[in-house]
């Protein structure tokens, strides 16, 4: 994710830091340390309640990492990967290369989470209950526990994609086909966050940012999964081009920037010793220009991540592919030699003309 930076790897797994979880931090040890001191009636600031509110947030969001950690390993035994797990003012986010292909294992997955906060809470409640610890508000610990326990009933909340909302999805996609669950959900999801909206807007400003948060996501989640729907039992045969232009590695970029002004196509294969090692698209082609000019050669600018599609490969688990190294275009190797070229454009292409035709089929 922009705005992002990797603060440690766990199981693994790549733990992040958006940098606006920093600025929240900061904010909250000065609205705190200030907040004192007018409650004292001094300007000064009180370092040691501004230190107590960081230590909180800290611990809180050690819990929200727990319970992200949580979906990432029980994800993990079914055999899906985690690419990594963000850190945001609002939350956690475990980003999942792809959810469980059944019903029961995403009920599985999507409970994992809240069962970390269940866990956690029955510690610390056992914690406060040795020490005889006042609770909720006596001390830290009291406070602790009183968040996880938000955090479970708010996770479990049906508003999709929060765990409540996926779990919801997996119920219904036991009953009918998996696109109609999701959009049932979808639906359900975007409402209450709406109601998320309006309630923050009178009360709790935080809240509005959740509720768009879940709006938008379950936008998202819902174009996804019609999407891979649409692609399902396709190759990447069906969406790549069969016709476009090559650039050798020792090409001047200049001859990109012919093709490039000439005609439409926007992403080309680059070719070194008659195989390909790569795709320059016109991202690249600019930083290349920035750095060494319109004489430098190809195969300075072209990124040689070794992303290659065969043929007959489903065209979703390419399209997968192609999203998660953030590419635009793959080319399509078959015996070492390149056969054509997919591109995000053409693949929203087919899936139009895929739309069209299951509309019309609908129609008769």
């Amino acid at each position: 994710m922009r705005w992002s930076f990797a603060i440690g790897t766990i199981a693994g797994i790549r733990v992040e830091m958006h940098v606006t979880f920093v600025l929240f931090v900061l904010w909250i040890g000065i609205s705190q340390g200030l907040f004192a001191g007018n409650l004292e009636g001094s300007p000064s600031f009180n370092l040691a309640r501004s230190l107590s509110g960081i230590l909180l947030v800290l611990l809180v969001f050690g819990c929200v990492l727990l319970h992200e950690l949580g979906h990432a390993l029980v994800a993990r035994r079914y055999g899906i990967r985690t690419r990594d797990i963000i850190l945001l003012p609002i939350g956690g986010v475990a980003r999942l290369e792809r959810m469980p292909d059944r019903p029961q294992q995403e009920v599985v997955v999507a409970l994992a989470g809240p069962l970390v906060n269940v866990v956690i809470a029955a510690l610390l409640a056992s914690i406060l209950w040795a020490t005889r610890t006042a609770y909720p508000p006596g001390g830290l610990l009291g406070w602790l526990l009183s968040v996880n326990l938000v955090m479970i009933v708010f996770n479990l909340i049906p508003a999709f994609p929060m765990d409540g909302g996926r779990v919801l999805r997996a119920l219904l996609a036991m009953h009918m086909p998996y696109v109609r669950a999701t959009r049932i959900a979808a639906t359900i999801g975007q409402a209450i966050a709406l109601l998320f909206g309006v309630i923050g807007f009178f009360y709790n400003p935080m809240l509005m940012f959740v509720a768009l948060f879940v709006f938008l996501a379950a936008s998202e989640e819902q174009a996804l999964v019609r999407t891979r729907s649409t692609m399902s039992g396709l190759p990447a045969r069906a969406a790549m081009l069969s016709e476009f232009e090559v650039l050798r590695a020792e090409e001047p970029l200049q001859r990109a920037v012919d093709l490039l002004m000439s005609g439409s196509q926007q992403e080309f294969p680059v070719l070194e010793d008659g195989r390909p090692v790569g795709v320059l698209t016109r991202q690249d082609l600019l930083r290349g220009l920035q750095r060494g000019g319109a004489t430098s050669p190809v195969r300075e600018a072209v990124e040689r991540d070794g992303l290659v599609a065969d043929p007959g490969e489903p065209l979703e688990d390419v399209f997968r592919r192609m999203r998660e190294r953030g590419r635009s275009a793959v080319p399509v190797v078959s015996g070492g030699d390149l056969v054509g070229l997919l591109t995000i454009e053409n693949v929203g292409d087919l899936l139009l003309v895929q739309d069209a035709i299951r509309r019309h089929a609908g129609t008769r």
